[in-house]
């Protein structure tokens, strides 16, 4: 796999989701991937960069545009130093909410990707990789 680009925006505030949003957005018009794609990226790059603000403290949000095989795919991670998830199982399964939402974050995104990984250890914070290949 080649990273052909890559870029890391803060994630600290309703602006800054905001702005990594948009980002991911124009990274997929200028690959020329279908809106389908693009608006189930963006939605599941806003409600994992969301998660990271109000429930991880803020954190990070890394762009990478990836070649493999003759494709091209967007990977956006997003990354907090926040309490992390004790049961990932139970966090991944739709109307657990350890705050006012819906509880459809985590599973809802990992099924509008094409790929997704996540990593959490409490007290070290969570990292979740979401990737659109085109």
């Amino acid at each position: 796999m080649i990273f052909t680009k890559s870029k890391t925006l803060a994630l600290r505030s309703e602006e800054e989701i905001v702005l990594v949003r948009q980002a991911t957005r124009s990274w997929m018009v200028e690959q020329r991937f279908t809106l389908v794609a693009q608006t189930k990226m963006m939605t599941a790059t806003s409600e994992l960069a969301r998660n990271a603000v109000v429930y991880g403290g803020g954190g990070s949000a890394r762009l990478e545009l990836l070649e493999e095989s003759g494709r091209v795919g967007i990977r956006v991670q997003i990354e907090d130093r926040g309490p992390g998830i004790a049961d990932l199982e139970q966090a991944m399964t739709d109307h657990f909410t350890s705050g006012q939402g819906l509880g459809l974050g985590l599973g809802g995104s990992k099924r509008l990707v094409d790929e997704f990984e996540i990593w959490s250890e409490p007290g070290k914070g969570t990292r979740v990789s979401i990737t659109w290949w085109k």
